[in-house]
């Protein structure tokens, strides 16, 4: 049986588990191609104008999953990880998105409800009504979920060593020891904080390969999935009231956090066009960069975005940091 991935939203963050559950349930699991304009363009033209790209992207990723003749794709109703948090109401109505927005999708569409208390997402229980259309039982959906978990757990161990997510999907593969990343020694490099939720900052075509081109002009980055969870908690504790969306309030944490870190020459965020949680974070980060001196550039990013426009701005922002390091 083939079960389709897109490779998109949180694929960036959940793939080494899926993936490997799949596979433990002897599934053969394909893995939608890189973003391309193809793909842009028929999720574009697929979904409502309204909605924000990430959605429209999902859309043209599992569109491309279908001419793969796959039998599932896998869609997860992601409903909390967090207590008392969600996630954005696009993510939990997806599967219905798709069964119903989609010509040929309704019967495509493999989904089950997650809902746990902490980033992982391992506990068998979110699976057990995969088992039915898979052909398995409730013994492999547990011991699938039980492999699964540690292959999520290597790669996130390698994200929070500050290896990029592609980065550190590849090393979970790995039998040596693995050091701490450090892209840059020179003391004189900048280092910025790269905020975002990991779907706009991870998918090089929607954002223009925005990493490739931080490491061209020599710039070290950090982004919020390299932080523990307990620091990207921690830093928003003292507000009155936090959001209600988790990815929203790790990257708040983040960007709180790094706005207080004397190390950090600047701060960038990429955001997609018409989502509304990133609204807030925006405006929170211009007052904390007033607050702090740090400075910040928001880059918004959409179907329309042009590589000329987003590299100057990114180019035009560096420069800016290096002259004001040497100033300094």
């Amino acid at each position: 049986m083939k079960i389709g991935i897109p490779r998109a939203l949180l694929y960036y963050y959940y793939v080494p588990f899926w993936k490997k559950f799949f596979e433990e349930l002897k599934m053969e699991v394909i893995i939608s191609e890189e973003t391309n304009k193809v793909i842009v363009d028929k999720g574009v033209k697929e979904s409502v104008p309204e909605i924000c790209v990430p959605i429209k992207l999902f859309v043209g990723h599992a569109i491309q999953l279908l001419k793969q003749n796959v039998d599932y794709i896998f869609v997860p109703r992601m409903v909390s990880i967090t207590k008392g948090e969600y996630f954005c109401p696009k993510f939990m109505g997806l599967p219905d998105m798709m069964k119903h927005g989609l010509e040929k999708m309704e019967d495509k569409i493999l989904t089950c409800y997650i809902q746990s208390n902490s980033d992982d997402i391992s506990d068998y229980k979110n699976y057990l009504s995969l088992a039915k259309s898979l052909g398995v039982n409730e013994e492999q959906i547990q011991n699938a979920a039980k492999v699964a978990s540690e292959e999520w757990l290597t790669f996130r161990m390698y994200n929070k060593l500050g290896y990029t997510v592609p980065k550190a999907i590849e090393l979970t593969k790995n039998t040596y020891t693995v050091k701490p990343a450090k892209e840059y020694k020179s003391k004189s490099s900048l280092r910025i904080g790269l905020l975002g939720y990991v779907y706009n900052i991870y998918d090089p075509f929607i954002n223009m390969d925005v990493i490739e081109k931080l490491r061209e002009l020599q710039v070290e980055f950090i982004t919020f999935d390299m932080m523990d969870e307990q620091t990207l908690v921690e830093s928003i504790e003292q507000m009155e009231k936090v959001l209600f969306w988790t990815f929203s309030n790790k990257v708040l944490g983040a960007g709180y956090h790094l706005f207080n870190r004397s190390d950090l020459d600047g701060i960038i965020q990429i955001t997609a066009f018409g989502c509304g949680p990133d609204s807030f974070l925006s405006k929170l980060f211009e007052i904390k960069s007033d607050d702090t001196g740090i400075p910040f550039m928001m880059v918004r990013v959409d179907e329309h975005t042009g590589e000329n426009h987003l590299q100057t701005r990114i180019e035009a922002f560096v420069d800016m940091l290096k002259r004001k390091k040497q100033v300094g």
